[in-house]
């Protein structure tokens, strides 16, 4: 997943039950500070007892996403249109399946699955027995070794296998021209990130620094990735970019009171929005929102700028994601009345003509 032990904390402070929600209940009222950047907020996911972590086709039409089936306790990845029909399992049903993309091409989607784990139906078992005995089990991500980086059709057929290293590979997302891989792996005993071929070949390491690099993006340009380390302390996670060879890193925020995660570059390169929770008060006050932060960049550097807060609801906002056009924000809330975290999207105001 594109989180760490943070996601853990907020989607355990959530909820986790769910159900199908009527037409009248679809809207969530913004508050004044929210109604400055987005408009006609609504749930794009339902019946899931959690769904989450969704991007969009290359036009736009559809999302693809990962969520709990109902009586399975792990999520696999599904598809739909953004009117909510069409609605397609698209992952193989089994083991823990995170982490998809769609190829820029629109024809392919890349996921990350433990489904060849040997011991599938062990780990089946022994997530339904917590689950029976705690009655509901609280999520954590635990960096399954058995994770390996897949792609197939949009519709689940001509799976292939895209990593094949021992360790977890996962996280992983394409560059713009659709060419490369950026991803994350343990492959070498600590989490760090790599870039390979679009189709699994050439793969190299780009960081390579004790403590968890994850949720890799690339720049619109290509010239950079984006991530977010717990590198200064455990957990703490803050954000980072580095150009593609390797060669220049900044970090973009250094505050350990607070967990910064989920950086996404908006289309036109100018800014990005990113997932931050305050945990001077410790986790079980953080409150997740999201915010933004102005971004210039040369081939040799990248700076941070001005950072504005977009949400303050006071339920959990995660994971935002833009539209290939800009014009829509898609992130992870909890802002249905069952509390349950599921997709939600809404017009993005900024740089839309009033």
């Amino acid at each position: 997943m594109r989180s760490l032990v943070s996601l853990s904390v907020a989607l355990a402070l959530v909820g986790v039950a769910a159900s199908a929600l009527a037409a009248d209940d679809l809207m969530s009222p913004l508050t004044p500070l929210e109604a400055k950047y987005l408009a006609n907020a609504k749930q794009v996911t339902h019946g899931f007892p959690r769904a989450g972590e969704g991007y969009f086709s290359p036009d736009g039409e559809s999302i693809v996403f990962q969520a709990y089936p109902l009586g399975y306790p792990f999520y696999q990845i599904y598809s739909q249109k953004l009117d909510g029909k069409d609605l397609r399992l698209i992952s193989t049903g089994r083991g823990k399946t995170t982490c998809s993309y769609f190829s820029r091409d629109g024809k392919k989607i890349l996921f990350a699955s433990s489904h060849s784990d040997p011991d599938v139906g062990a780990t089946e078992r022994k997530a339904r027995k917590e689950a029976a005995e705690g009655g509901r089990r609280r999520y954590q991500w635990d960096f399954d070794p058995n994770m390996d980086i897949y792609e197939c059709n949009l519709d689940g057929s001509e799976l292939k296998r895209l990593t094949d290293a021992p360790g977890y590979d996962a996280e992983g997302s394409y560059s713009a021209d659709g060419k490369r891989i950026v991803f994350t792996s343990s492959r070498d005993g600590d989490a760090d990130l790599y870039i390979m071929d679009a189709d699994g070949s050439n793969v190299r390491q780009l960081t390579n620094k004790d403590g968890y690099d994850g949720g890799p993006f690339f720049s619109p340009d290509d010239k950079w990735v984006i991530f977010r380390s717990d590198r200064d302390e455990k957990d703490m996670l803050q954000l980072y970019a580095i150009s593609v060879d390797g060669k220049h890193e900044v970090q973009l925020t250094k505050d350990l009171k607070t967990v910064n995660w989920a950086p996404y570059f908006h289309p036109s390169g100018k800014y990005l929005i990113w997932t931050r929770a305050d945990y001077s008060k410790g986790p079980r006050f953080a409150g997740f929102d999201l915010w933004t932060m102005e971004i210039k960049s040369t081939d040799t550097a990248f700076e941070g700028g001005e950072v504005t807060q977009v949400t303050d609801h006071a339920t959990t906002d995660i994971l935002p994601v833009f539209s290939p056009d800009g014009t829509k924000l898609m992130w992870t809330a909890s802002r249905s009345p069952d509390g349950a975290p599921q997709l939600w999207i809404a017009d993005w105001l900024r740089g839309q003509k009033k």
